[in-house]
């Protein structure tokens, strides 16, 4: 046989002839699925799941709590009221920090911690919400790959939606829901607005401000504002080539953090570096908040705060109430539009025409 009449070797990507493979989804379980789902728990059977430490009725509950159609509100306000009893037992931690400074990988390296010393986590990440498209990425599991995998952690993502300050509406809550199921430590991962994080602060025990180092000097920290709420200090990124930044950083929060007043609380916020990539420096910062606990618990701060945060998400809950049934009235609804056309055309002032939509409504 000649070289030119040898056959040409076929080619490694060529397709050969194989058995067909099965459905990869099975249409009986598609079926079984779509039909648990229009399957609505009651509110009993939803409570009892909460208070046996179901995920799944957890979710479902906060989902209701967080829904916005009314036929939902009554159903939530039970299921909230019989955990009410069984809640109040845990730590609650706000952490915040400029987009950018680690927060979400700081919370699975500070989760895992807590989860190996036996403890139980939930995280509530709120997202920010787009002004535009009004939708929210919800990525906190995919950046908490390995705490999302951690039986004794939960992590639930919500949208912040129009609500300021870097929280969810209903994330005070979801906060109830999650200690009835029998978590012992709530984190809540705020948006990082940098300058409305009092919402947040109103709910939580202990707050935390995580920094990187180079984001502002001595002049920077004393701002009024966030720096004058925080209960600690976390510098990030304390690796690498970034360590001795970050203890130069520390020092210069540490003056800072000395111009401000004596908190009511008794407590002196403190400073400290960590890597949250490393884990370096992530016990001694729960070490600070036991610590904070013992000394607020002990002069009865604690609790006396955890009174005044009820007091203010009631108020706050009658402001909401009354703004949405302001706007879903139907004759306020309807003078509306022609109102908003008169201010519009300079007919008359916004505050006058206000005005007198308030008193047509409270008429």
């Amino acid at each position: 046989m000649t070289l030119t009449s040898k056959k040409a070797p076929s080619s490694a990507l060529q397709e050969k002839a194989g058995i067909s493979q099965p459905e990869s989804i099975s249409s009986q379980s598609v079926e079984h699925i779509q039909h648990s789902r229009k399957i609505q728990p009651s509110a009993e059977a939803l409570v009892q799941g909460i208070l046996a430490g179901n995920i799944t009725a957890l979710s479902r509950a906060i989902t209701l709590v967080e829904s916005t159609n009314p036929m939902h509100l009554a159903k939530a306000n039970t299921i909230i009221n019989s955990c009410l009893p069984h809640a109040n037992q845990s730590v609650r931690i706000g952490i915040t920090g400029v987009p950018g400074v680690g927060k979400s990988t700081f919370i699975e390296a500070f989760g895992k911690h807590l989860t190996s010393l036996g403890k139980k986590v939930a995280v509530l990440a709120v997202d920010p919400s787009s002004t535009i498209s009004h939708g929210s990425i919800l990525g906190d599991k995919t950046r908490m790959e390995e705490l999302v995998k951690d039986p004794n952690a939960f992590i639930r993502p919500s949208a912040s939606g129009e609500t300021l300050g870097g929280v969810a509406r209903k994330t005070r809550e979801t906060i109830t829901l999650c200690e009835a199921a029998g978590f012992d430590t709530i984190i809540i991962e705020t948006v990082g607005v940098g300058q409305s994080e009092t919402a947040v602060h109103s709910m939580v025990d202990f707050f935390l401000l995580l920094k990187i180092a180079g984001a502002g000097d001595e002049l920077q920290g004393i701002k009024r504002g966030i720096m004058e709420m925080a209960d600690a200090i976390v510098i990030n990124k304390a690796d690498g080539d970034n360590i001795k930044k970050a203890q130069f950083a520390k020092v210069e929060f540490n003056r800072a953090l000395h111009l401000f007043p004596a908190k009511k609380s008794g407590w002196i916020p403190t400073t400290a570096t960590c890597s949250a990539l490393t884990s370096e420096g992530i016990p001694e910062v729960w070490n600070t908040i036991t610590e904070f606990l013992k000394v607020t618990q002990t002069n009865s701060y604690f609790f006396e705060k955890r009174k005044e945060q009820n007091q203010f998400w009631m108020l706050e809950t009658i402001n909401d109430q009354l703004k949405s049934n302001f706007f879903t009235n139907p004759e306020i609804h309807q003078l509306l539009e022609s109102t908003k056309k008169a201010v519009q055309n300079d007919e008359i002032s916004p505050f006058a025409a206000a005005t007198i939509l308030l008193e047509k409504y409270f008429k």
